[in-house]
């Protein structure tokens, strides 16, 4: 957690630098889609601002009250993000409009190009690092921030050979239009941060996540896990809390329950790569179980087994034991 309020820092401190060079920039060009690349700066510094204080919320001990920790303040903090990015965008698509219809002259271009260009290098630069780090250490907060500076560094290379175009050509509609672009494509990445956002605040499956959790499941299986159903994930920051049912032989008793659950624990939180809380609730196995049931010298068994189950995420993710889903199909 410490590497990640690090990392915000250093964004948050690059954030106000280009955002002064941007308006640098702005205030000697009077370019709209200066302007733009500007105001869009602001959001950086407010959303990274915000995300060091929701790596900080983060990183607190689960308490009563919240019991599951406080990691999922980092979806509130894309949230954040994502709403000042459409606000801005809406404004910059607003000014663009006002500026079609009264028009402002342009100066010192070249001085400007040169002074975002650099800005563009320094976000590229950062962004990537931020989304590497986003990784290792499975933060959305940081990830958000990383895509959010590339798109920025993205927007920003647009807007250089829009100016250079304008350099050239003389027509200051070119950065009107450039403007209305980039305003575009900026409330576009706004929604996406949103609607992300929104997502993990509905507790929505992450497929990806539940695709892995499946696959390791399925490569590591043990002949006692008959089946595992009704599995279920949710995040919260970089952890994650997830519970399932297994089915298991119904001769084991407690101690051998309680062993093969706590294999399976083990399993996920050394495969997945994110630190899992376990809900497993164990069921009995049943004589429906027999035909696709992996135990060996079973003394119960009641008829051969006959297929093999492959887990996969339908089969897996459904509040069904395999035999009452075959019978569903």
């Amino acid at each position: 957690m410490k590497s990640q309020k690090s990392l915000i820092l250093l964004s948050l401190i690059t954030a106000i630098s280009l955002m002064v060079i941007k308006f640098i920039a702005y205030f000697i060009t009077h370019s709209n889609a200066v302007f733009t690349d500007a105001l869009e700066s602001i959001v950086n510094v407010i959303a990274s601002s915000f995300a060091f204080y929701s790596i900080y919320l983060s990183s607190l001990p689960k308490d009563m009250n919240h019991p599951y920790g406080h990691g999922k303040v980092e979806f509130f903090s894309v949230f954040i993000e994502g709403a000042l990015i459409f606000l801005a965008a809406l404004f910059i698509i607003g000014k663009a409009i006002y500026n079609f219809f009264f028009p402002i002259e342009l100066t010192n271009l070249l001085e400007g190009v040169g002074l975002v260009a650099f800005t563009a290098l320094i976000n590229f630069l950062l962004g990537r690092y931020l989304l590497v780090k986003s990784k290792k250490l499975n933060s959305l907060t940081l990830m958000a921030d990383g895509k959010h500076l590339l798109t920025d560094a993205l927007s920003t290379v647009g807007l250089v050979v829009g100016l250079l175009l304008v350099y050239f050509t003389g027509l200051i509609i070119i950065d009107i239009i450039l403007s209305l672009i980039l305003g575009v494509f900026i409330l576009y990445q706004g929604y996406k941060l949103l609607r992300q956002s929104v997502g993990g605040l509905m507790d929505e499956s992450d497929v990806q996540l539940v695709k892995d959790v499946v696959d390791v499941l399925q490569q590591h299986r043990k002949d006692p896990w008959i089946d595992i159903h009704n599995l279920r994930l949710q995040r919260y920051g970089a952890n994650l809390h997830l519970d399932c049912h297994v089915t298991l032989p119904n001769y084991f008793d407690l101690n051998k329950v309680h062993e093969e659950v706590s294999e399976i624990d083990k399993l996920i939180n050394e495969k997945v790569g994110l630190k899992t809380e376990f809900f497993i609730h164990a069921d009995p196995c049943l004589p429906q179980c027999c035909h696709y049931c992996n135990v060996k010298n079973c003394p119960i068994r009641s008829s051969e087994k006959t297929i093999d189950m492959i887990w996969d995420v339908e089969l897996v993710t459904r509040n069904l034991k395999h035999f009452e889903k075959e019978k569903s199909n």
